[in-house]
């Protein structure tokens, strides 16, 4: 495979994934049309005309030629210069890695994380959130999201990948979809009376079985084993965690307990306030799940996968 036709395959994985449902995500792309059809051409020479085709901005190729053939890959749940050089560092002990994949974003691609959150106003209103309410909360969590990543470095990472010569992918909503719609079919299956019901089934997944070996597994930061379970909502996707103010929503809403890969410490606070019970399900167990699903898909078609910085590896497909 080339770079270009791993980064398709993974934006063809994640529309399909992807909890609006593919006829949204195509109504999405076609308004993003529109609206660079109505910039000025000042305007235009700056428009990222690669979310014509792939609504995560969060999810590009952030270095290399995508012609480039790829036989090995090596991916992680984080990749910074210490990944670049280890990639690097392999490769002259005579590893051959073709490509860097990491799910956390870097370089523009992390600049813009604030731009996919778009995607938790579908997945409040799935779960009774009056869908203009989820839409002004979530436009103050993004310019707050924006503000947070600004100071940061953008492109170090990228900057030395380019210096060294190793081609850098992020997948980060794409990978996280996948997870999301893994969690949902998982949780799906059955009907839970309490939290620690939920809690148990969680832990039958393998990543998290792992996980818990490693004393980084799931656990329960708001409510009981004993606390009734009630509706039972997964957020494993959309950028980074709504706002404890939507997480309030989610109470009014009637949302019992959510299944989260991660939870900010004042969003428990409120969350224990109003008796919603939260499952904090460990982060970089969690991401692994949407990247196995990935890099699965990649070794079907040949690839080769080392996997890095927090990957927990688990195959599904022989």
């Amino acid at each position: 495979m080339t770079i270009q036709e791993i980064y398709t395959l993974a934006v063809e994985m994640g529309v399909k994934a992807d909890p609006r449902g593919e006829e949204k995500v195509k109504k999405h792309l076609t308004s993003i049309k529109k609206d660079y059809e109505d910039l000025s051409q000042k305007k235009k020479k700056y428009f990222d005309k690669e979310a014509f085709t792939n609504p995560y901005s969060d999810s590009r190729i952030l270095f290399g030629d995508p012609q480039r053939k790829v036989k090995k890959i090596m991916a992680g749940i984080d990749a910074d210069a210490t990944e670049v050089l280890l990639a690097d560092r392999l490769n002259q002990k005579g590893e051959g890695i073709d490509l860097l994949i990491s799910h956390h974003p870097s370089g523009h691609a992390l600049a813009s994380l604030s731009e996919v959150m778009d995607i938790q106003i579908d997945m409040f209103a799935d779960a009774g959130v009056p869908a203009n309410i989820a839409h002004a909360l979530f436009d103050e969590r993004k310019a707050a999201v924006k503000r947070k990543v600004s100071p940061l470095n953008h492109s170090q990472t990228v900057d030395a990948a380019r210096l060294l010569g190793i081609p850098l992918l992020a997948l980060h909503t794409i990978w996280d979809n996948l997870g999301n719609k893994f969690m949902q079919t998982h949780i799906g299956k059955k009907k839970f009376e309490t939290v620690g019901e939920i809690l148990e089934y969680i832990n039958e997944i393998p990543e998290f079985r792992e996980s818990i070996k490693g004393k980084a597994g799931p656990f329960i930061v708001s409510g009981s084993e004993k606390t009734r379970a009630g509706k039972v909502v997964v957020g494993f996707t959309g950028g980074t965690n709504p706002s404890k103010e939507l997480y309030v929503e989610m109470a009014k809403a009637g949302v019992g307990t959510l299944v989260e890969m991660h939870v900010p410490e004042d969003a428990v606070l409120e969350l224990r306030k109003l008796h919603i019970n939260v499952i904090d399900c460990g982060h970089m167990a969690a991401d692994s799940i949407g990247a196995n699903i990935f890099l699965d898909a990649l070794e079907k078609r040949g690839v080769t996968v080392i996997a890095c910085s927090g990957l927990i590896r688990i195959r599904r497909s022989k």
